[in-house]
């Protein structure tokens, strides 16, 4: 063994420690292994910016700066009371059947939090009992396609940084649907007994409190709020009605909306769309003529001058030049107008905020900036199906080969742009920096360890005693390894670290690398055991109330038939010779 292959080990044996430790972010340790082989001269500088231009690492940027469009467009989510209509395992088909097809196409972390309001609040079934069914669903759905998810693309970068074929939108499709449909059966029998029944209620508790206020002229004047429209709202929830004083709680269906009533809303408030689908009904910011896409989330800090003070005591529009749109204060009920609420050190507020907020000079006092929140405004549904057309159209022109793939989204990307469905300054807030440090960085590392020898000798490691046990062990050992590393730290880390051992085992057996590459895309995609391996899975943890128990009860046969089906197809469309 030589001293490069020690080096190269020991920083590999530093990079899975950190990332099961978790203390430094993914993206830091990549980058800083990464920058540590470029520093010893593992990898040339030359060969380090070349994997900046990686195929498959533009296609992911293009993909999620699209998937910004396509959130918009809404049209899953106004399916979702249909689809979970009828007796629960029917249900449940319904949901992760369109779930997971739409996952195939859009990014399934855009899925999750698309779908992850219209769940929660539905009234026909507890949303513990749909919520990890339906993130499991998107995380499936993404090994249909190569866009389905982005380790799809670091693995097919990771082939084209090794001088291989990379592959293409449907070469996933034949052992995906299987594996889709495998995991779909078992999930529509099992977890009608292993997720607990709990009531079908809206929790309000964690949400956010924002108001609108009636104007004379608005359509809801005069109507019930079921006549208005109001009663079912995707992401929002009507929780009162402050009329002249008087906190009207809970609001029924038939009571009638006046003139200059104030209506306090719970829910997702970065989807004020919701809202301005009704003309005369106004958030604070609306007044102020502030940009409704520009949103900052603040918890007031212990030093800060608003404790005690209400939020027009304050003065807080002429303070901050940012109006207050929503409250959030632990588990507690504000009760009546925001703006005389007593403020507390604590409280979180959601600011829409105006061109000289990051100017003041009494922020830091004041406040402590949590993050910026992005408003989805397709209130014209026809933009919606314009932009989904659009897409299908880049994949479909794509898949017979009339355009390249990357050349067709980055055309639609400018068609959006052109057609103002999105801004320069929107996607430019939406690039996924700490993605692109992981990706790229992996290509580098990748690239270290199979030049080095290191995964050569990983791979006559993990082969020792087995020379006799054929490939379908040695795929076996591949796709478990990935699958452990995923529920440790991530998917993309693991698929990283996982590829270059992958290509080695190939070498050791004089076999075709692409069924054990294979087994590494599927195997990163296998995370249900843990709400920790993927980043869906932490999105749906806190608002269904789940555990870990509760991911190891459900997830575990869902990802023993994944493995199952994964081991037994792969060698059937990628063969071993």
């Amino acid at each position: 063994m030589t001293l490069e292959q020690v080096a190269v080990g020991a920083s590999l044996i530093w990079l899975v420690f950190e990332l099961i430790r978790g203390k430094f972010a993914p993206a830091a340790v990549f980058v800083a292994t990464a920058f540590a082989f470029l520093l010893f001269d593992f990898i040339s500088l030359r060969q380090t910016l070349q994997q900046l231009t990686n195929t498959g690492l533009i296609t992911v940027v293009v993909l999620m700066l699209l998937s910004v469009v396509l959130n918009k467009a809404q049209l899953v989510e106004v399916m979702i009371e249909r689809l979970v209509r009828g007796p629960y395992r029917f249900a449940l088909a319904k949901l992760y059947v369109v779930t997971a097809s739409t996952s195939a196409f859009v990014n399934n972390t855009a899925v999750v939090a698309a779908l992850l309001g219209p769940v929660r609040m539905n009234r026909q079934h507890a949303a513990s009992r749909l919520l990890l069914p339906m993130c499991y669903a998107a995380s499936l759905g993404g090994v249909l396609t190569l866009v389905g998810t982005s380790t799809n693309l670091l693995v097919s970068g990771l082939l084209e940084g090794q001088n291989m074929t990379p592959l293409r939108l449907f070469d996933l499709f034949p052992v995906g649907v299987l594996i889709v449909i495998a995991c779909g059966a078992v999930m529509v029998v099992t977890l009608p007994w292993l997720l607990e029944e709990s009531p079908a209620t809206y929790d309000q508790s964690s949400d956010y409190f924002l108001e609108a206020s009636v104007s004379a002229d608005s359509v809801l004047v005069g109507k019930s709020v079921e006549q208005g429209g109001l009663r079912r709202l995707a992401h929002l929830f009507l929780s009162e009605i402050v009329r002249g004083g008087r906190v009207i709680a809970p609001v029924q269906p038939d009571e009638v909306v006046q003139a200059d009533d104030l209506l306090v809303f719970t829910g997702d408030i970065t989807r004020l769309d919701v809202l301005t689908r009704f003309a005369g009904l106004h958030t604070h910011g609306q007044h102020y003529r502030l940009p409704m896409d520009n949103l900052v989330e603040v918890v007031i800090s212990a030093g800060s001058t608003l404790a005690r003070q209400t939020i027009r005591e304050s003065n807080f529009r002429s303070q901050f030049d940012a109006a207050v749109i929503a409250v959030r204060r632990g588990k507690d009920k504000l009760l009546g107008p925001i703006a005389n609420i007593p403020l507390q050190v604590g409280d979180t507020l959601v600011l829409v905020v105006g061109k000289d907020f990051e100017k003041r000079n009494n922020l830091t006092r004041n406040f402590v900036v949590v993050s910026r929140h992005q408003v989805q405004k397709f209130v014209d549904p026809l933009k919606g199906v314009v932009a989904l057309i659009g897409f299908i159209g880049a994949i479909v022109l794509s898949a017979v080969g009339l355009v390249d793939f990357l050349k067709a989204l980055l055309i639609l990307l400018a068609l959006f742009l052109l057609l103002g469905f999105t801004k320069i300054a929107e996607l430019r807030r939406s690039i996924p920096y700490d993605l692109i440090a992981i990706i790229a960085s992996a290509l580098v590392i990748s690239e270290v360890m199979i030049s080095s020898g290191v995964a050569e000798l990983i791979a006559h490691a993990l082969l020792l005693g087995a020379e006799n046990m054929g490939p379908h062990w040695a795929l076996t050992t591949i796709i478990i390894l990935t699958w452990l590393l995923t529920e440790l730290m991530s998917n993309n880390a693991a698929a990283a670290l996982s590829f270059p051992v992958a290509v080695g085992v190939a070498q050791q057996l004089g076999l075709s690398p692409m069924p054990f590459v294979m087994a590494v895309l599927y195997g990163a995609s296998c995370s249900f055991l843990t709400p920790y391996g993927y980043q869906t899975n932490l999105m749906v943890m806190s608002p269904g109330r789940y555990a870990l128990r509760d991911f190891v009860r459900c997830g575990f046969p869902v990802a023993i038939v994944f493995l199952a089906v994964t081991i037994v197809a792969v060698p059937v469309f990628f063969p071993f010779k």
